[in-house]
């Protein structure tokens, strides 16, 4: 197979969204799963990392009913 990787990914973006979605699915299937442990790990380490930005003043918290706020005006107006 002689095609670059931009040219399969501009053929890919220019699917209907509903055929994007079907791709997306299938390469994420066809991915070597992550163990149990393996996921965790993942999580765990993200949760820190999270953790850490807030402790250093990296990032800005907000209330949670205003994330959730947010998030509604988001998927009300299709911006999610």
């Amino acid at each position: 197979m002689n095609v670059s990787f931009e040219k399969i990914a501009e053929q890919a973006l220019s699917l209907p969204n509903d055929a994007r979605i079907r791709l997306a699915d299938r390469l994420v299937e066809s991915l070597d799963p992550l163990s149990e442990d393996e996921f965790h790990n993942l999580w765990a380490n993200e949760a820190l990392r999270r953790r850490d930005e807030v402790r250093n003043g990296l990032v800005e918290t907000i209330p949670g009913d205003d994330a959730l706020l947010q998030v509604r005006e988001a998927v009300a107006k299709n911006e999610i």
